[in-house]
């Protein structure tokens, strides 16, 4: 008897020695995932503060990550079969909560019916069927919608005849499969006739197309651009940038990311500030909230970054009227 309990003994021993050497062997993220819970990041654009927003908001609600919650982030790629193939490998990795930065990223993510709720922020997810409506977006997603760009949009061509009164033909690079960039167009050409503006379409509804976009706005002389928030034009960033300098054309930007790389001035949502929203639904998911519950917000908070180092290079002055109202300026 007491040589069984001795051998009894000994193999538990040997059992959670075994044990202990498997863990320790484990890499520390694969340790902490297997105690915390895991949300996936799939976001085209890695700039305006996204991740930053995002653990800013989580913090808020008394999350930390590496310790009661873990992220495994994603650049997504333009392949949709990519796109897909990054999917399935967050969803492998047993999140709980996939993040989706984007229309192509949140498409993707719609297409593959996951079983696990799905947080985005995206133009348009009503117009492009992700959501029922926005009040009751049904199903396993919901988010933040952008597609109150059309009314602001009049705010790009009202800012960019102000910093540059010369003005009178501006380029507008937008993507037509984008139904908010569609709804921008129009507002757009309904206001440029009162401010004296010529509207020029420039198309791209893929990053290829950027050459041929060039080469129309030099043919057509226009004087300025509006770059609107597709990631088509995001991917281009700064080929687009660097045209603008070279062909020495104000520009004005949804995304602030432009005018830290060079860009003149921008116009839109705080993308830190809806990023840092996106925690909000995280924290109510993983408590456990539906998506079909929880009501697509709407940005509430714009900022005006104005870069006047480029407006120097430019030779243009921009008036006291813009600079008072800038939330950033740029020197």
């Amino acid at each position: 008897m007491t040589s069984g309990l001795v051998a009894s003994a000994a193999r538990k021993a040997s059992l959670v020695l075994l044990i202990a050497v498997v863990l320790a062997a484990l890499p520390a993220g694969a340790q902490q995932r297997a105690s915390v819970p895991v949300v996936g990041w799939l976001v085209f654009e890695a700039g305006e503060g996204g991740l930053d927003g995002f653990r800013q908001g989580l913090r808020e609600h008394g999350y930390v990550e590496g310790q009661n919650i873990a992220i495994e982030a994603r650049t997504p790629e333009e392949s949709d079969d990519r796109l897909v193939e990054q999917i399935q490998e967050l969803v492998r990795l047993n999140i709980k909560v996939l993040i989706t930065g984007g229309v192509p990223a949140t498409l993707a993510a719609k297409r593959a019916a996951l079983p696990i709720p799905v947080v985005f922020i995206m133009a348009d997810p009503v117009g492009s069927e992700v959501v029922a409506s926005l009040a009751h977006p049904g199903g396993t997603m919901t988010g933040q919608s952008l597609a109150i760009e059309e009314q602001f949009a009049g705010k790009w061509l009202e800012l960019l005849k102000e910093a540059a009164p010369q003005l009178s033909r501006i380029a507008y690079l937008w993507n037509p499969a984008n139904h908010s960039s569609a709804s921008s167009w129009k507002t757009m050409q309904g206001l440029a006739p009162t401010l004296g503006l010529t509207l020029q379409s420039v198309e791209l509804r893929d990053r290829k197309d950027i050459d041929d976009g060039f080469a129309a706005i030099i043919r057509e002389r226009a004087e300025g651009m509006i770059v609107d928030s597709d990631p088509v034009n995001g991917s281009n960033q700064t080929r687009i940038v660097e045209f603008t300098a070279t062909k020495r054309l104000p520009a004005i930007y949804v995304w602030r990311r432009y005018v830290d790389a060079g860009g003149l001035m921008s116009y839109g949502p705080s993308f830190y500030e809806l990023w840092r929203r996106a925690a909000t639904y995280v924290d109510k998911i993983l408590k456990g909230a539906k998506p079909a519950d929880l009501p697509v917000e709407q940005p509430t908070k714009f900022e005006l970054v104005v870069n006047l180092k480029t407006a120097r290079e430019l030779g243009l002055t921009i008036p006291p009227s813009i600079l008072a109202r800038a939330d950033e300026v740029i020197e």
